[in-house]
């Protein structure tokens, strides 16, 4: 008894450092499997100098109609190219064109202003014509003033239906905004990314429509330690090294220069515009570096 009581603890305190060395180790094995996966093992590109950043579009614009409509027509597709003011989406107007068509209409008739002008001159030629008896003792005192003040209300009435043209004119003008508005055009020249409506769709006011991306050129912005970011200038040049053509650096520029440091990690963030000709995606991982002045 004593002697099986002996080797029964050795035996699991042996037991348990194998189990606590092979899990351990199986640990250490999967967490190197992640870090390989993850890192991609050792990057000889790498010098001390560069400093790791994303690509992101020059401008990221997501367009809208501010009232609600149904959609007519889209004239572009997803991943196509287009430039500033070019007609992306239409919203059904023929209502609005009917309603555009009759204020038009009346922002252009001069009749009222017209017969005002003529009933003015009538009057004052009644009045004339009342003057001039007043003086041969023709005429009463009290016409000439009734004539005059006859004259005054046919000047108020003109002045009126000059105001009503105007406003007229006013109208016009906004209901033609109006209309415009349910055509959207692109803000920007760029590359179409997102496509959120489909035609005969009925949609709010300022929802999603369309997402237009720029990029070329691409910017980046690096956060930069406070005291290599005090060296930097505007227009300064910088190398960016993008994954795949990690020997041949391209050319960017330093656009801007935060004015505030980031407490938390003591940098300064740069933005670097740099060409994309080749049309390299946005949002890929690149390294940058400031050569030195």
């Amino acid at each position: 008894m004593k002697t099986i009581c002996a080797k029964r603890p050795i035996t699991s305190y042996m037991h348990f450092n194998r189990y606590i060395f092979m899990h351990m180790t199986r640990r250490l094995l999967y967490a190197l499997m992640i870090s390989a996966a993850f890192l991609g093992g050792p990057d000889p590109g790498w010098t001390e100098d560069m400093i790791p950043a994303n690509t992101m579009p020059s401008a990221d614009v997501t367009v809208s109609f501010i009232q609600p409509g149904r959609i007519a027509r889209i004239y572009v597709k997803e991943g196509e190219l287009v430039k500033v003011n070019q007609t992306l989406i239409q919203q059904d107007a023929a209502a609005q064109q009917a309603q555009l068509s009759h204020i038009k209409e009346q922002s252009e008739d001069m009749t009222q202003i017209e017969t005002q002008k003529a009933n003015l001159a009538q009057k004052k030629v009644y009045l004339e014509r009342l003057e001039r008896a007043a003086e041969r003792g023709s005429a009463t005192e009290l016409e000439v003033e009734d004539a005059k003040l006859a004259v005054k209300i046919a000047e108020f009435a003109l002045k009126a239906a000059s105001f009503e043209h105007e406003q007229d004119i006013r109208k016009y003008k906004e209901e033609k905004i109006r209309v415009n508005y349910m055509t959207l055009k692109s803000p920007i020249a760029g590359r179409v990314e997102k496509i959120e409506v489909e035609v005969g769709e009925s949609i709010n006011g300022l929802d999603n429509a369309m997402r237009i991306v720029q990029t070329d050129p691409l910017w980046i912005d690096v956060h930069v330690p406070v005291v290599q970011g005090s060296t930097l200038r505007l227009d300064q040049t910088a190398d960016v090294y993008f994954p795949g053509a990690e020997q041949d650096a391209v050319k960017g520029k330093i656009i801007v220069i935060s004015t505030v440091a980031d407490a938390a990690s003591s940098t300064l963030r740069v933005r670097i515009e740099v060409p994309n000709r080749s049309n390299r995606p946005a949002g890929e991982h690149v390294r940058v570096s400031f050569p030195k002045r």
